[in-house]
């Protein structure tokens, strides 16, 4: 792939080439006969599709918010600074969800994500731009820390500062430049369904028949080799594949036996082989089966449960990696940045139901929250005479209330504290 970067935009001259998808070795083996880059092993697995992209749409949903620490309890949202205007929108064709999606999805696929920053003429950076992990190089003879990084394409590469790239990285025990993508712990899980779905496309190809073989007696009169490719020919037209009586009873010759080898669907548990593994490579990326449609001992409030521990347990600290990332690798290189920070707004997730949030409030406040025209706009009805009046209930006190004995007129009998009858006389 060439480039070329003009006025801090970096763009491609030709197409994305699918044969560079092995060059930096991100690639499983599947088999003895097959090897699929990691890209191949999300577009044809749907259990590892599935994980994430839930994963990804769910932090990309969060949305990503600029704060300035002022003191130890007090923050403000930052809504002009250049970080908030950056991320809002990273490039012309790029929104905050795209670039947060392709964040995630490539750290989940790869452990690597790579940002290139699209610098302006005073040399700040004006625009973000994902590059995939696949075409990136890391450089330099330290393991420990990369001097650079070359950007590979069919037709040559660009070499990149560290300063130029935001460079999101996961634990490799050899290797700390670049993460170790999870993938590779789920190889021997993925081979296996990939072997299961295999064999399944075989079977169905094969008109879903049971596999075995043709036992001729020996009494039978001999076969010339015409006659048999004749009944081999025969046998395959009719009765394999999209055969026209494919599936149905064959009609066998001179006493001949169909003998049933191999082992037919039930016997091959497919169904629990691919829930098993779905349930695998969630359990890789720390999610709860039910989140990811494996519903087998779910119920209403154990979902609910696994809901929040997703965003305080497996979300909760892959966002703390990427909040702590931008702060070192991007926030830096801004104007005005001391003390600013950025944090995916995880609470506004946590807060329940319509129903719970409403009865927290008014818990909270002591009473009605809301005047009746604010109810009525939000049922798209118009406003009334008076509704802007915060009605309060009779049983509820605001402000200091006098006792009501101390109201009662001097003289006049009423009851005792005390819990005594009062003298006959």
């Amino acid at each position: 792939m060439a480039f070329v970067v003009s006025a801090g935009r970096l763009r491609a001259l030709e197409p994305p080439a699918a044969s560079l998808a092995s060059w930096p070795g991100y690639t499983a083996q599947v088999s003895a006969n097959y090897n699929a880059t990691y890209a191949t092993i999300y577009r044809t697995q749907p259990a590892v599709r599935t994980v994430v992209s839930f994963l990804a749409r769910n932090v990309a949903q969060l949305g990503l918010h600029a704060y300035r620490r002022v003191a130890d309890n007090d923050r403000r949202r930052l809504t002009d600074h250049p970080i908030a205007a950056l991320l809002s929108r990273p490039n012309p064709h790029t929104t905050m969800y795209r670039l947060v999606n392709a964040l995630v999805s490539d750290k989940a696929i790869y452990d690597d994500a790579y940002w290139v920053k699209l610098r302006g003429e005073r040399g700040g950076p004006v625009g973000l731009r994902r590059v995939p992990p696949w075409r990136m190089e890391v450089q330099g003879p330290d393991w420990t820390d990369a001097t650079g990084y070359r950007l590979h394409g069919t037709h040559g590469h660009v070499d990149l500062a560290p300063d130029q790239v935001v460079h999101f990285r996961g634990y490799n025990p050899d290797d700390g430049r670049r993460g170790c993508s999870p993938i590779e712990a789920l190889r021997q899980v993925l081979a296996e369904e990939w072997a299961a779905a295999r064999w399944r496309e075989q079977m169905w190809s094969n008109g879903a028949r049971v596999s075995g073989y043709l036992k001729r007696p020996a009494s039978a009169p001999e076969w010339s080799d015409r006659a048999k490719e004749r009944f081999r020919a025969s046998w395959q037209a009719q009765y394999t594949g999209d055969g026209p009586q494919a599936g149905g009873t064959p009609i066998l010759e001179d006493d001949m036996d169909f003998v049933r080898a191999g082992i037919n669907p039930q016997e091959a548990q497919y169904v629990e082989s691919r829930k098993l593994t779905r349930e695998e490579v969630a359990a890789e990326y720390h999610i709860a089966p039910p989140l990811v449609g494996i519903l087998d001992h779910a119920t209403f409030s154990n979902i609910r449960e696994q809901h929040k521990q997703l965003y305080q347990d497996t979300l909760g600290p892959l966002c703390a990696e990427i909040e702590q990332d931008i702060g070192l690798q991007l926030i830096p290189d801004l104007p005005n940045s001391r003390r600013v920070y950025v944090e995916f707004n995880i609470a506004e997730k946590l807060q329940g139901s319509f129903d719970e949030q409403a009865q927290q409030l008014q818990m909270a406040v002591g009473g009605p929250y809301m005047t009746r025209n604010e109810a009525r706009g939000l049922s798209n009805l118009p406003r009334i005479e008076g509704g802007d009046e915060l009605i309060v209930p009779l049983n509820v006190a605001v402000g200091e209330q006098e006792p009501e004995q101390a109201a009662l007129p001097a003289g006049e009998a009423g009851t005792t504290t005390t819990g005594e009858e009062p003298d006959a006389d």
